[in-house]
């Protein structure tokens, strides 16, 4: 673990250009939006003038019925040009939420195993589902709809100020007045939504937390008191919504104040002129619709504000992520090289390889090494197993093996290649790895089979269930291979998840296989047909295995005794019972010695069959 979270890192903001970045995509598409609405302000803009002559050719011979039916006809096209608007911006908008959730998606699964670690699956979770959609609430409530507004609010200015200039200028000071009040108050809105944000983040954190530890809850009589921590994030949660929706009230008034006053001020001094003959009524009701076309889009200008601002609350959880360097990011060999760039034939396909550590030293707090200086030779075509107590650092060894992290000094070879020189999908081809909790995929077995050998065929899946004691179960199951196991393997035992992921290392035919306490969870009755299954394995392949248990490992080409971070003896199992006092002491201990019958004091020890 490392001394900070990603909590104690500042927030980023969300910034306007990263929000614009993701329609690059979707120019083509906008330009017809941005043509659409050009369209539409025309045939708005024009509404107000046909009116004028409506009203003017009541008093005179003409017929109205021709003009009443081009208003009519203007007012249908808007309509219909507006549909089409509004269609092809919710299309955007949803092609918008698919490209962040593509990208975040994408680098949540690359992020270095340490960044993942400092952080909450729940919130990350809450990242890909909540905030992409508040970045939508921006292109269909706010940005581009506001843009395609700003045309009609410009034609309508144009209008006005051509009927009358003074009205105009009354009109626009009242705007001003609201427009410096909104954006003041909407930069409150975008602090206060990043904090929404994370509160929710926290909450679903919680929540997954509850859920996936929920038998451990209940048994211990933890029920309540987990509801009622959940409440209280849920509290925060709805603290932060109510306080946005404060923010969100003192607009609202604003912007009817803005509307209400403007066509106060403007009835009034318009009413005045009309009665004084310095204006016309027609003039005066053509001004009027135009201080309605300005208001419109005076009022998508308020609601893009505040719908932008809420956006980039969410943007700066997005961007925090996608921010972040991936896994591959920054790779160096000592000496400069790059990665990927190995000399051909330095590490070959299809053979067991030897595995080195050259004095390898690790930490994951500084100052406190997990890893000392260990040096290794695992030959090509051997098992080597690593034994010591809690805490020692094995687990560690084989997470250096998969570039999970790399060594802070000293390194790792393959046959003599820097690990850091291959790229890590490269070097995790020749991989098999079965972690400490066996961790089964929601889905069926056979998705969990093919996680790393896609191209496996139904022979090959049957043959390896087979080998870990398995495929009998399967068989009773009246939909075999396609059989459902829910989250974290829910529906199969401890030891049957274990046995599926040690099937699935077993299938994709790697030539290094590592395994992380593979019979932590089995009866002796499996240990004993999964270490039959492992010899099998051995065969043709280098193995790496980490246990407890010395059952697993007495047969081992090598066994390596690991005691906090530093290798302390290596040998057969028969050499380290004479070697090794901390081997022969978890061999005691295990009841794979037990004391001889001998004079007090004496410490000789007798060994099983001998």
């Amino acid at each position: 673990m490392t001394e900070t979270t990603a909590d104690d890192a500042p927030a980023p903001r969300g910034r306007l250009r990263d929000l614009t970045g993701y329609l690059t995509g979707h120019r083509g598409v906008l330009g017809v939006v941005l043509v659409l609405s050009v369209l539409g302000a025309g045939l708005s803009l024009a509404q107000p003038l046909v009116v004028n002559r409506v009203i003017r050719s009541i008093g005179t011979d003409q017929a109205p019925a021709p003009v009443v039916t081009v208003l009519v006809l203007l007012v249908l096209g808007a309509g219909l040009v507006g549909a089409v608007q509004q269609y092809l911006l919710e299309r955007t908008a949803e092609g918008v939420v698919l490209t962040a959730r593509r990208r975040l998606v994408g680098q949540l699964l690359h992020l270095p195993v340490r960044e993942l670690d400092a952080r909450r699956a729940g919130d990350l979770v809450s990242r890909v589902g909540s905030d992409t959609t508040m970045v939508r609430a921006a292109l269909t409530g706010g940005l581009v709809d506001a843009l395609g507004g700003s045309l009609v609010f410009a034609g309508a200015l144009v209008g006005m100020a051509v009927l009358d200039p003074l009205l105009l200028g009354i009109t626009l000071g009242v705007v001003v007045l609201a427009v410096l009040a909104v954006v003041a108050a909407s930069a409150r809105i975008q602090t206060l939504t990043r904090a929404a944000q994370d509160a929710v983040g926290r909450l679903a954190a919680g929540v997954e937390r509850a859920v996936s530890a929920v038998r451990t809850i209940r048994a211990g009589g933890a029920t309540e008191r987990e509801v009622a921590r959940l409440e209280t994030e849920a509290v925060s949660a709805w603290e932060y919504g109510v306080r946005v929706a404060g923010v969100g009230a003192v607009l609202w008034p604003i912007s009817g104040l803005a509307v209400q006053g403007s066509f106060l001020v403007v009835l009034g001094v318009g009413g005045y002129r009309v009665a004084a003959g310095t204006l016309a009524v027609a003039d005066l009701v053509t001004f009027i619709l135009f201080l309605f076309m300005m208001v419109m889009p005076l009022g998508q200008f308020f609601s893009a504000i505040t719908t932008v601002r809420t956006a980039l609350g969410a943007l700066g959880r997005i961007q925090e992520i996608l921010d972040l360097p991936r896994e591959d990011a920054g790779d160096q060999v000592p000496g400069g090289a790059s990665p990927g760039a190995v000399p051909t034939g330095a590490v070959e396909r299809g053979r067991p390889a030897t595995l080195t550590f050259d004095h390898v030293t690790f930490s994951y707090r500084p100052g406190r090494p997990v890893l000392d200086a260990v040096s290794l030779t695992v030959p090509a075509g051997s098992t080597t197993a690593i034994v010591g107590p809690s805490g020692g650092g094995k687990s560690t060894l084989l997470a250096l093996v998969e570039r999970f992290h790399d060594p802070e000094r000293g390194a790792i070879r393959l046959d003599g290649t820097d690990l850091r020189a291959l790229s890590r999908s490269d070097l995790r081809s020749r991989i098999g790895f079965v972690e400490q909790n066996a961790p089964v995929l929601a889905g069926t077995v056979r998705e969990n089979l093919l996680l790393a050998a896609p191209e496996a065929d139904e022979a090959s899946c049957r043959a390896v269930l087979a080998s870990v004691n398995l495929l009998e179960r399967l068989q009773e199951h009246p939909e075999g291979l396609d059989a459902t196991v829910g989250d974290d393997g829910a529906g199969l035992s401890g030891g049957e998840r274990q046995r599926l992921a040690i099937a699935r290392a077993l299938l994709a035919d790697t030539p290094l296989l590592l395994l992380d306490e593979p019979t932590a969870s089995l009866d002796s009755r499996n240990e004993q047909a999964l270490h039959a299954a492992i010899r099998s394995a051995a065969a043709g392949r280098t193995v790496l295995i980490v246990a407890h248990r010395l059952s697993t490992v007495v047969r081992a080409d090598q066994i390596v005794v690991l005691d906090r971070g530093r290798l302390t003896a290596a040998g057969t199992h028969e050499e380290l019972l004479d070697t090794s006092e901390l081997y022969r002491e978890l061999a005691r201990h295990q009841l794979l010695v037990r004391p001889a019958v001998s004079p007090p004091g004496s410490t000789a020890c007798r060994r099983p069959g001998r």
